[in-house]
């Protein structure tokens, strides 16, 4: 459970992507405000670079450099009244007529600063509305999720996708409507995906960097059968986790015993999932639930020497929570 939770940063935009670094500080994207920002360990925000579009997504690579999903400037923003909190900044319902037509995936050098695109495209279609960013320990090769694009009417679908980290190669591994979160379990046999507005989590069996394990080959009513539970025809995954009533979920992290936290919008807070085979937890499928006064908590980082500090974006506040957690997050793979 996390614990201990105080505002650590007030007065920011849209804010997502916390990333922790060394000394206690941590950086984080302002979407609304379209840029890198570092929180020091006095909790003095700063910006670094500015990132023009829709930085959404964050994580450190094998250089060092920080690695930006860019959703394309897909959302505009909009203000609502909330008498007990001050003003709140909530994403419009409908896509922004500055959408540049795509997203993109971006490298920020942390010492020039210097930002350069790596993909915009896959297969010759345009990437969406890339979101979240995890990197294995190949030190080649990062997972993102692209949330496709919403609007009143309709899902224009999005999907989760492998990508080398010199621009070399990209993959488009499932399609997957609203994807979201993406993180990998301590393992890195398993790779875990949150669908928005669905309200799921999907689990991934991975045979290595970059391959999932295929589906069942369904062509008739009988190959039915050979599904697993949870599993949809034609995904290369399994459901392990739908919300009940209205709760939407957001990007995640995986905490050292593979439990999934994962950023929980409209029911607001962070959702804490037990999947089966964590040491010490008698009733796999379980969750725990932080609640956070703000209508969208889009994400989470564990830092420190423990792994125990817990960095939580409240977005529609534009407030950084710190707090503790009672069981250490899962090291990334590389670090600032």
């Amino acid at each position: 459970m996390i614990t201990d939770l105080k505002p650590v940063a007030t007065g920011l935009g849209f804010i997502e992507a916390p990333v922790a670094r060394t000394g206690g500080s941590a950086l984080f994207l302002d979407i609304q405000k379209q840029g890198l920002y570092s929180l020091d360990a006095d909790n003095k925000v700063a910006l670094l670079v500015n990132i023009p579009g829709g930085p959404n997504g964050l994580a450190i690579g094998p250089d060092g450099a920080a690695y930006v999903c860019n959703n394309g400037h897909i959302y505009d923003f909009i203000g609502f009244p909330d008498l007990t909190k001050g003003p709140l900044t909530s994403l419009s319902p409908f896509p922004s007529k500055q959408y540049m037509g795509h997203g993109m995936i971006q490298r920020v050098d942390l010492n020039t600063h210097e930002v350069t695109t790596l993909y915009t495209h896959c297969d010759g279609q345009p990437l969406l509305t890339p979101d979240d960013i995890v990197f294995d320990s190949s030190a080649k090769g990062f997972w993102f999720t692209d949330s496709g694009i919403q609007s009143p009417d309709s899902i224009q679908k999005g999907g989760l996708y492998y990508a080398l980290i010199d621009g070399s190669s990209i993959t488009k591994v499932a399609t997957i409507a609203t994807a979201n979160g993406v993180g990998l379990s301590p393992k890195e046999d398993i790779l875990y995906v949150s669908d928005t507005v669905f309200g799921r989590l999907y689990a991934f069996d991975l045979d290595g960097p970059g391959k999932v394990q295929p589906p069942p080959d369904i062509k008739t009513m009988e190959d039915l059968g050979k599904l697993k539970p949870g599993m949809l025809p034609h995904v290369p995954g399994r459901v392990v986790l739908t919300l009940p009533g209205l709760q939407w979920v957001d990007s995640l992290k995986v905490d050292a015993s593979g439990r999934v936290c994962i950023g929980t919008l409209v029911n607001s807070g962070i959702t804490i999932f037990t999947p089966e085979g964590v040491a010490g937890d008698p009733v796999p499928g379980t969750t725990e639930f932080v609640a956070i006064p703000d209508l969208m908590t889009t994400n989470l980082c564990f830092g420190g020497p423990d792994m125990c500090d817990v960095w939580i974006t409240a977005s529609c506040t534009g407030t950084i929570y710190k707090g503790r957690s009672d069981r250490p997050g899962l090291r990334p793979a590389f670090s600032a």
